[in-house]
């Protein structure tokens, strides 16, 4: 098959279509909140009556009971569901199983009593961004319309009518990046698209304890964070709330974090599937005994060592590890495939491997030099002299004579083969004589390669090894092992920490279908970043035409020094010579077949987010809103306890909450009160004042002053979705009648043409400030303190021009460029705007025929970096220099634009906030 110079893998399998997210408005597909129920124990010393489970053992109990006088058969006809919720059994085993399992010793800790049960909210997931580096390529090379490379995107092509029906249609399998909380990110995956037992491998690397400042990066550029900074310290609420010792609860709240996404990453497993879990020693007692009750302690599979970057300085004795918890969902139907590695003569598996047989026959013993280089002689081959005897006497005499002399077996030991097979290995000279014992002279050759066991020494770097991307990048070799021992091409992996994206690089290199998610917007710039640029070894595919899921192909091949150096090795033993047996092959999984002339690009992938449909203006507000709003802060959180089936907010996920707009304002106000400090450019500060609410408009929420005495108007947008045009509308014209000097919108995100609306003064004719908010009401009392310039923060729209080039494309279309002149940010205290440079943006994209509905990132730039140095040395002679110094810089390559004429700017902030522009293609 003739391979084009640049590819990627395409997988076969479909997947459900989701919603794009300029379509958020018309989805109205809504899904209650899912309640999931631990499979809780009870205190050594049973106390039925003090004992939050004493309904579901009563319960469990009168299932046996009946079983006793009405027949199994009868009382389990049917599926047998506690009216408690969350629990369901099938047959009396199940029943008898789940009540002796609440009589087991546990591990408890602060809130776990109050939270036996978890409301997730079933949130649907927006596609945002669609990627594809070959689209990019491609697009760049031969300069034509975005609507000729939309395959290499993995669209399904859908009509907007089906794009309404979301959830509904199946179309090409997109690999996965989604900014949200994990919880809620796995929860959709279950219950909206249904990927219960579809997920072949799941990959945590949690943070290892909860002082682990190191997992809280805030810029894309800067990696020193330092514990306990407040200038190092990211306001958004999941990093807080999930990780560091700001937690009101410490440990206890870090526990509870991971029992939750441990329990539906369990629902989302194959009955194969593997889970890992990397933690450090602070915390794995604690872990291990989490996942033995998520799991059941029979389903552990290893408890793996890896030796670290470096060790931790102590004053007592270093720590150069950390490990992997490895469970399986079943262990008698784990998918498990050998990994090995090669042997090294004075190495582990291979110390006894000191002998060298010249080429002339002789052997003798290696000298320290050779074992310590692995340097012989031209022709020479490494054996070690091996024992040909068993344990336990035969039960008469076995002499053997060889060479003249004759070989009795050792007292109580007998030959560990026949004497035909003693004949076979003489004549094959495999043996030697040591003083008067007879030894078999195994090869190093016989089988090159060791399995590889529960502990990593290989897996450290020193610290100029590899360019890091995020402070606590794991290492690419650590999740391959894992991914290699429990999957195989075209299966499915899940890392809810993304973190740079190691297990999506992983995945992407070895041909696994690959989700990952992150609650901070920084994470997953620089796993964008390093997927869209990184190249791949081309495997070789044994069927082509279904893709990975069809395997990789695996040959033998050897070296000029005869070494094993391809996928297939053999295993030649003692009893296969002995027997005259074909040897045994073991199949390396990590040595598939290489295409050297192929340059193997990352395959289409998709940005997606959990944000929910925007406010609409008027839509039946008053059925809506609660028959009285909450007039305090403790009001609204008690309202949204109760709402919770009265488990408290401090220690049950938002799912009540969620969708609930008066609880959501009335936060927002407090916050405000409480942070009142506007972040201007220029560590410049604006404070606003006299914050109150406004309960006789429909569109504005809150009222205050700034720091001149002005009165201000406030709009606060969704609780995880982005402010409409509508919104911005309709708030600019009752601010205007109510004659207020300014508006501020705060909100998590905002649609891109409520943006240019909101900058259109002449239309809105009231100066309009759009505030980015990092959402810490939504952390529900668990910080205690809050950091108010950290909060809110005044972003920019970016600044950049669209103009003809004066040339034409091979078509004769007109060609266009972009110039990204940097972020024009208003400043409401001087109501001017100020601008950054376009080269300090850490990324900026284009799609050069923008829909309105998703963003096709066209073309994407790293300026002032080495993003992109490896495809150029990977591609020299297909494009030219200037095109890769466009890549690292603020003007576009030359672009056809398509029939929408309309070309969106995104630009990446230092943050890795997403800000855009749509610019208009003039006649």
């Amino acid at each position: 098959m003739a391979n084009p110079t640049t590819t990627n893998y395409t997988h076969t399998q479909e997947a459900t279509q989701r919603p794009d997210v300029g379509l958020q408005d018309q989805f109205s597909a809504k899904r209650p909140a899912k309640t999931y129920r631990y499979d809780s124990s009870l205190d050594p010393a049973l106390s039925w009556d003090e004992n939050r489970d004493r309904e579901l053992a009563e319960w469990l109990i009168g299932l046996v009971q009946r079983c006793a006088t009405e027949g199994e058969a009868a009382v389990f006809a049917q599926p047998q569901a506690w009216l408690g919720g969350g629990v369901q059994v099938q047959s009396l085993k199940a029943a008898a199983d789940l009540l002796k399992n609440l009589s087991k010793p546990f591990l408890n800790w602060a809130g776990k009593a109050e939270r036996h049960q978890i409301a997730v909210p079933t949130v649907p997931l927006f596609v945002h961004e669609r990627h594809s580096p070959k689209a990019i390529l491609d697009g760049i090379k031969h300069r034509k319309a975005k609507g000729t490379t939309l395959d290499m995107f993995g669209d399904g092509g859908l009509d907007v009518t089906d794009k309404l029906d979301a959830y509904e249609h199946k179309g090409p399998w997109q690999n996965r990046m989604i900014l949200g909380d994990s919880l809620q990110v796995m929860n959709s995956l279950l219950e909206f698209e249904g990927l219960g037992g579809q997920v072949q491998m799941v990959y945590m690397d949690p943070p290892y304890g909860v002082k682990f400042g190191s997992n809280f990066q805030p810029f894309v550029r800067k990696r020193d964070v330092t514990h306990g900074g407040d200038s190092d310290m990211t306001r958004e609420p999941e990093m807080v709330k999930a990780y560091r010792d700001t937690w009101e609860l410490g440990l206890h709240s870090y526990l509870t974090y991971l029992r939750d996404r441990l329990t539906l990453a369990k629902e989302l497993l194959h009955e194969s599937g593997s889970v890992f879990v990397q933690i450090s020693e602070e915390n794995i007692h604690h872990v291990r005994e989490l996942l033995d009750e998520v799991f059941g302690h029979q389903n552990l599979a290893g408890q793996i060592t890896f030796k670290k970057t470096g060790g931790q300085s102590s004053s007592l004795i270093p720590s150069i590890g950390d490990y992997l918890l490895w469970y399986a969902k079943d262990k008698g139907k784990l998918k498990y495939r050998q990994n090995f590695y090669r042997k090294e003569p004075g190495e582990e598996g291979a110390k006894q491997y000191n002998w060298v047989e010249l080429a002339d026959g002789s052997r003798r013993s290696m000298t320290s030099e050779e074992v310590e280089s692995g340097n012989i002689p031209v022709g020479a081959r490494i054996f070690q002299p091996y024992p040909l005897v068993s344990m336990g006497a035969a039960p008469k005499e076995q002499p053997f004579e060889w060479n003249g002399r004759t070989f009795y077996p050792s007292p109580n030991r007998h030959w560990s083969v026949t004497l035909d097979g003693l004949k076979r290995l003489a004549e094959t000279d495999r043996l030697m004589a040591q003083g008067n014992t007879l030894r078999f002279i195994n090869y190093l050759s016989d089988y090159p390669v060791s399995p590889i066991t529960n502990i990593w020494t290989d897996t450290q770097t020193s610290g100029f090894a590899s360019d890091k991307l995020y402070v606590v990048q794991t290492l690419p070799l650590v999740i391959q092992r894992c991914m290699l021992m429990c999957t195989d091409p075209g299966d499915l992996v899940l890392d809810p920490t993304c973190g740079s994206g190691t297990t999506a690089y992983v995945a992407e290199q070895w041909g696994r279908r690959w989700i990952t998610c992150d609650t901070s917007r920084v994470p997953l710039a620089l796993a964008r970043q390093r997927l869209l640029t990184a190249t791949f070894p081309y495997y070789e595919l044994k069927n082509p035409q279904v893709g990975p899921v069809g395997g990789f192909e695996y040959k033998r091949r050897q070296n000029r020094k005869g070494e094993e150096v391809g996928g297939l090795v053999p295993h030649i033993t003692l009893k296969s010579i002995a027997n005259d047996e074909a040897p045994a092959t073991e199949v390396l999984v990590d040595r598939p077949e290489v295409n050297s002339g192929v340059v193997r690009v990352a395959g289409p992938f998709v940005v997606e987010a959990t944000i929910a449909p925007a406010q609409v203006v008027n839509d039946e507000p008053a059925a809506a809103a609660p028959a009285a709003a909450p007039q305090s802060l403790d009001d609204a959180i008690g309202a949204a306890d109760a709402a919770n089936g009265g488990l408290p907010l401090a220690v049950a996920e938002p799912a009540a909450r969620y969708g609930d707009p008066a609880t959501h304002i009335e936060r927002m106000t407090q916050v405000l009160r409480q942070s009142k400090t506007l972040r201007l450019p220029g560590n410049r500060e604006l404070v606003l004042a006299d914050i109150r609410s406004m309960t006789d408009s429909d569109v504005l929420h809150a009222e205050g002053t700034d720091g001149e005495g002005n009165r201000i108007a406030v709009v606060f947008g969704p609780e995880d979705g982005a402010i409409s045009s509508d919104v911005v509308f309709e708030a600019a014209r009752e601010a205007y009648f109510l004659k207020f000097p300014s508006l501020y919108f705060f909100g998590f995100a905002i649609q891109a043409k409520a943006r240019e609306l909101l900058e259109d003064r002449a239309k809105l004719r009231v100066p309009c400030t759009y505030v980015t908010v990092t959402p810490d009401v939504a952390m529900s009392d668990l910080l205690k303190t809050s950091r108010a310039s950290e909060i809110f923060s005044v972003t920019g729209l970016p600044d950049a021009v669209l103009r003809k080039t004066g040339k034409k494309n091979d078509e004769g279309a007109t060609l266009y460029e972009v110039e990204l002149f940097g972020l024009d940010i208003f400043n409401p205290a001087t109501m001017e705007q100020e601008a950054i440079e376009g080269q300090n943006m850490p990324a900026w994209m284009l799609d050069t025929d923008y829909d309105g509905l998703s963003f096709y990132a066209t073309q994407v730039f790293f300026p002032k970096t080495a993003a992109w140095d490896n495809l150029q040395k990977s591609l020299k002679a297909e494009f030219d220099p200037s095109v890769w110094a466009h890549l690292a810089g603020t003007v576009s390559e030359p672009f056809a634009v398509g029939p929408r004429q309309r070309v969106a700017v995104k630009v990446i902030d230092e943050r890795g906030n997403e800000l855009m522009r749509v610019l208009e293609v003039k006649a």
